[in-house]
């Protein structure tokens, strides 16, 4: 999908580690959301409360899933899901922007 239609967005985003990742949420009307950002090279811990669907627009990252000692590379057009009250690590590679579907 290259675009939402009827959503809203909140106008307020959100900054993680300083600024190094940024999204915004977006709102549909069925009551789902997401959240549109981008991730700057670096390595973070992410945790999660509800299970989440990572889409990967662009960019590269390896992720490290929960219960896993393997890192993954994942590149723009690749996702990978994270179950629900979790952590998770990524080592971002490049500029990466990302679609995140909360499940």
């Amino acid at each position: 999908m290259k675009q939402f239609e009827n959503v809203n967005v909140e106008l307020e985003g959100n900054s993680y580690f300083d600024g190094a990742v940024t999204s915004r949420t977006v709102n549909f009307p069925d009551g789902s959301r997401k959240t549109l950002g981008f991730m700057l090279p670096g390595e973070y811990v992410f945790g999660t409360a509800a299970a989440e669907h990572m889409e990967i627009t662009s960019g590269e990252l390896d992720v490290k899933l929960p219960g896993s000692s393997e890192w993954i590379s994942i590149k723009g057009g690749e996702s990978f899901a994270v179950p629900a009250d979790s952590k998770f690590q990524v080592k971002v590679k490049t500029v990466t922007d990302y679609c995140c579907s909360y499940l």
